[in-house]
């Protein structure tokens, strides 16, 4: 049975991996400085970005809920594998060859690594039989709605033959057991064994943003074929339809890059809009947009201000009416503004472009409108207001539509406009507008009342984190500042240092007694010095409480954004750190001066301590 990776392989794929590289994979990273990247946090929710990573020390830290580490914790917490699988990920990723403990490879069953194999080997094989005889009825429907083989295959269409167990035999033929077939839901379970979960059937693979298979989507092909109409995988270790968005795989570069994602409802719109030439298109798996779908969007749009749109096209049928107001119930949870693409004749993406060219797909997404004008129309279609009654109540329930505006300044031109549109008075419709907006303040304080008294048979509070010296707690003079600064920047480029300088720097005197902790551990870790595990090392030098303030100074940004004068920078916080120290050093020793006689042979010596004091003072600035 195959051992441990070896220590010296785990080590030497973290530093061939580039963390940002990895990191950017999941989150829209942007320059936060000198070799620092900034985006919003895969582990909360926020709105502004404090979630850092500094590619140069290998570590990621956010500033808001405190979540850091490496690269191979950041595999682990993101998708739920185990160390091995985080360094057998990475390995695989820049081609390094693993060596284990007690020889032989490593051997895994039904855990998430062989999931994804089995997945990527199922892929693999529908996509070859969309090409043979068998597939006329999926290379039919293809071409039906416009698209070719070229298409097919830049999405990795594929095809399920009909039959029982054609995938089954063939994975079994390539390694797999029926146990990790059936943990990956690419088989079912009868009397009589294992058969394919998908059987005459168009296949499209769903990935996730770092292109692998995480699940399948299927559609139904032919007449006699009695189950829905579109068949996805079923809930594995890997896949989780609520939390998979297909075609973000392809898209999330353009999303990145251009601040707006389209958000349609089918596999076949997503191919539409991207051979159209709206490549941010993505859908949902066989679940409506709910908030997970959202947190992926805002990590990969960078959705930390007001410029972003997340553009919606919904069926114009009761379904994509309500899948609509679904969505208008979320979009609060957006920084970036929301839109409503429908087509005027209620034809989706795949048949806009299918009737009228690609140049339709752009017009719909170029002509789409606010969401909240939207809900506004469509709540007020619901209502006679030829009448007296059908206007007070069109009016009462589109109030909180109004009063949900996000920005303030739009809100009183859209209470003109509902009152335009419903023919009453201003005034009435402003106070039904403020009536609402206040309703659901007084919803969310009375909530938070609540749990405040919440009695005996509530779920138990989860134990108080253990509490965490913080950048955030040290004060702003300037001396903590020099302090804080010179400490980082040892921490983060000790090889802008002479040994001599940084041996004598980390031995200052540092008056916050945080940072005198962390000035400590760097003191006793200093035969690290110029290895990958120098950060490290110091993080587990310090007592508990204090590793958070080390990841912090590890990844915050430098005060210095110009990349040409970071060494005299580093050089100048450092000299600056000594020369403060021998500053104190020499008052200490005028004290004692003043306070001795000088016929005493104490005198003598205190003053040949202020000569070498004073002498390497001179040698300190003439270095810089």
């Amino acid at each position: 049975m195959a051992g441990r990776i070896r220590q010296s392989d785990v080590e030497e794929v973290k530093a061939r991996t580039n963390i940002g590289d990895v990191v950017g994979d999941y989150v829209s990273l942007k320059s936060a400085g000198v070799g620092s990247l900034k985006g919003l946090c895969p582990f909360h929710d926020e709105r502004s970005p404090s979630f850092h990573v500094r590619p140069t020390v290998g570590l990621y830290h956010c500033f808001g809920c405190g979540e850091s580490g490496d690269v191979y914790s950041f595999l682990q917490k993101m998708d739920h594998v185990t160390f091995a699988e985080s360094v057998e990920r990475l390995a695989q990723r820049i081609g390094y060859p693993l060596s284990y403990e007690e020889g032989g490879g490593k051997v895994d069953h039904g855990n998430r690594a062989r999931l994804f194999a089995a997945n990527q080997a199922a892929a693999e094989y529908f996509q070859q039989q969309l090409h043979d005889g068998d597939a006329d009825l999926g290379r039919r429907f293809l071409g039906e709605r416009g698209f070719d083989a070229a298409a097919a295959d830049h999405f990795g269409i594929g095809f399920a033959p009909v039959g029982w167990d054609h995938l089954t035999k063939a994975l079994r033929s390539r390694g797999f057991s029926d146990e990790e077939m059936l943990a990956a839901g690419l088989v079912s379970s009868g009397d009589r064994g294992v058969y394919d979960r998908f059987r005459g059937r168009l296949i499209w693979p769903i990935r996730d943003t770092t292109g692998q298979v995480l699940g399948f989507g299927a559609r139904r092909l032919r007449d006699d074929d009695k189950g829905p109409k579109y068949l996805n995988t079923p809930e594995t270790a890997i896949y989780h339809k609520a939390q998979v968005l297909y075609g973000l795989d392809l898209a999330k570069r353009d999303i990145s890059r251009g601040k707006r994602v389209v958000v349609v409802e089918g596999y076949t719109d997503v191919m539409a809009c991207h051979l159209a030439g709206e490549t941010t298109a993505v859908a949902t798996c066989g679940t409506s947009f709910g908030v997970d779908h959202i947190k992926m969007i805002r990590r990969v749009m960078g959705d930390d201000s007001a410029t972003g749109e997340v553009i919606f096209t919904f069926d114009p049928d009761e379904a994509g009416q309500k899948a609509a107001t679904r969505a208008f119930g979320e979009e609060k949870r957006f920084s970036a503004q929301t839109y409503v693409a429908v087509s005027s004749d209620g034809l989706d993406p795949c048949d806009l472009r299918l009737n009228r060219g690609d140049g339709a797909i752009r017009k719909l997404v170029d002509g789409r409108e606010p969401m909240f004008e939207f809900i506004i129309r469509r709540t007020l279609a619901g209502f006679d207001l030829e009448t007296v009654e059908g206007r007070v109540g069109a009016l009462r329930a589109a109030a909180p539509v109004v009063a949900e505006i996000r920005d303030p300044s739009l809100r009183p031109g859209y209470t003109r406009v509902l009152a335009k549109q419903l023919g009453m008075e201003l005034d009435e419709v402003a106070r039904a507008v403020r009536a609402a907006g206040g309703a659901a303040a007084g919803g969310s304080q009375n909530s938070a009342r609540d749990a405040r008294q919440q009695g005996p048979g509530a779920p138990a509070a989860e134990p108080p984190r253990e509490r965490q010296a913080s950048l955030n707690d040290l004060p702003k003079d300037p001396s903590t500042r020099l302090e804080q600064d010179a400490l980082r920047a040892i921490l983060q480029l000790p090889q802008h240092l002479e040994r001599p300088v940084l041996e004598r720097a980390v031995q200052s005197s540092v008056a916050n007694s945080s940072l005198a902790v962390v000035r400590d551990a760097m003191s006793v870790s200093l035969d690290h010095l110029g290895t990958n595990a120098w950060l490290e090392t110091v993080i587990a030098q310090v007592p508990p409480g204090f590793d958070g303030l080390v990841r912090e100074l590890g990844v915050s940004p430098l005060p210095e954004t110009n990349e040409e004068k970071l060494p005299s920078y580093v050089r100048d916080i450092a000299r600056a750190l000594i020369d403060r120290d021998l500053l104190g050093r020499k008052a200490a020793l005028l004290g004692s001066l003043r306070r001795t006689d000088p016929r005493d042979e104490s005198h003598r010596e205190i003053t040949r301590q202020l000569a070498d004091v004073e002498a390497e003072r001179r040698a300190l600035r003439a270095e810089a």
